[in-house]
């Protein structure tokens, strides 16, 4: 028997998130859960996840002067010690990375750590921080929503606070667990205690947008494509 978990993610695995925004407001959610309008996708795609949680904060305290070849003793000391990654670690096939970056202009996530946590399992990275490496995460199609596009490393610019934890990300509180989806429209997060009634009216939605536009390609003979088979 499927756990509730793989029920969430197989019922959202197809929404949009415009569907699933109508299936929040069904209940009532008109206020909560899109993501604000900064966050964008890295390219156009889809992901849908279950999230786990990061939050960074400013980094606290002055950069010491060093040499180059001081600095880079220190730098690995730094990601070791202060801006560390440990929910790397606890990812599981269906996660959907939320880290909330208190908004710095950081590239806390690359090509490297984004490539080893999607062959973890992660199968979407949203944050109100930045990103880094972006022309390789495209061409590696790693599904990655942030508000900046960064250059810096995290030395000196964010350090470690808590995962697992409720995390501020877009305006919205996203708990672990929360139904994460997101696409070239944002990304919305639902709150797990109403994930399968939120589900339940995002597919009526779904359908009834699905079958009306296939008549419309019937009807002026359009070749159907998946968006309305």
């Amino acid at each position: 028997m499927a756990t509730e978990r793989e029920q969430l993610l197989e019922l959202y695995r197809d929404l949009r998130v415009a569907d699933v925004r109508d299936g929040m407001d069904w209940n009532g959610m008109h206020g909560y859960g899109s993501l604000s309008t900064e966050i964008r996708p890295l390219w156009r795609t889809r992901a849908v996840g279950i999230a786990r949680t990061a939050r960074y904060l400013p980094f606290v305290g002055p950069v010491p002067k060093l040499t180059p070849e001081e600095y880079t003793a220190w730098q690995g000391w730094y990601y070791n010690t202060v801006c560390t990654y440990p929910w790397m670690e606890e990812i599981e096939p269906g996660d959907f990375i939320v880290i909330d970056e208190s908004g710095v202009n950081v590239g806390l996530c690359g090509s490297n750590n984004g490539l080893a946590a999607w062959q973890k399992g992660a199968r979407g990275f949203v944050t109100n921080g930045g990103v880094r490496d972006t022309d390789e995460l495209i061409l590696q199609k790693i599904p990655f929503w942030s508000r900046y596009c960064s250059q810096g490393m995290v030395q000196g610019r964010v350090q470690y606070e808590a995962h697992n934890t409720p995390v501020a990300v877009g305006g919205v509180t996203v708990y672990p667990g929360d139904v994460v989806i997101a696409d070239g429209d944002g990304a919305i997060a639902v709150p797990r205690k109403i994930a399968f009634d939120v589900a339940t009216y995002a597919h009526q939605e779904f359908r009834n947008d699905k079958a009306a536009r296939r008549r419309m390609y019937e009807a002026e003979g359009r070749q159907l494509d998946d968006s309305v088979k």
